[in-house]
């Protein structure tokens, strides 16, 4: 079994941090509202993690996250993660999920939808709420039928999921037609179309 190391980092919404192993990520936290919860998260989540200076791949991963939360529309699909850590079911949805561009929002239905019927929308946000990879698989890009947010399980919740979208420049409370709703170009991810978008992050090692 390869070590398993984090970092925190800071960015331009407060501390973030992440976790890795040889394979890729394991995890992807936001920032918390209280100094010091963030470490003591990490502890309770991988106590047998050590701290370690970001090298190689993760170093340009932490960049990557740091630019996108600068307001930088850039790709993160690129970072490896290690999939071994989630369900088979919740790693389609999010395989899909990491489709969606920044700026961009779908709907919950519209990504069970083109998972074929094997989940319904409910499934598609349960799953999204136990996403590990927060930001690098980005469910804060899913949102309601009805254009309502959603739920959020990072700390802050809706608003900050609206303070994420907010960087993006992405209007999830815009009026009804206002996106050009992407899931109708959304396929299952063996079979999904890489479209042109600005830098793409290298695997994480």
């Amino acid at each position: 079994m390869s070590p398993l190391r984090f970092a925190l980092f800071a960015t331009a919404i407060g501390e973030c941090a992440l976790a890795w192993n040889d394979v890729g990520l394991v995890g992807v936290w936001l920032p918390e509202t209280r100094s010091g919860d963030l470490r003591r998260r990490l502890e309770r989540r991988f106590p047998h993690a050590a701290e370690a200076a970001p090298a190689g791949s993760v170093v340009d991963a932490i960049a990557s996250i740091r630019q996108l939360l600068d307001g930088v529309p850039v790709d993160l699909r690129a970072i490896a993660l290690d999939w071994s850590v989630v369900p088979e079911a919740a790693r389609r949805v999010y395989e899909l999920t990491r489709e969606i561009a920044p700026g961009r929002v779908v709907t919950y239905g519209a990504i069970a939808r083109a998972l074929g019927g094997e989940v319904d929308a409910r499934s598609v946000g349960q799953a999204l709420g136990a996403n590990p990879f927060t930001i690098v698989v980005p469910c804060h890009r899913v949102i309601g039928a009805d254009g309502r947010l959603g739920g959020f399980s990072a700390p802050g919740g809706a608003a900050q999921k609206q303070r994420l979208l907010a960087i993006e420049r992405a209007r999830p409370d815009g009026p009804p037609g206002l996106f050009d709703d992407p899931c109708s170009e959304l396929s299952p991810p063996a079979e999904s179309a890489t479209a042109a978008r600005p830098t793409r992050a290298p695997p994480a090692r």
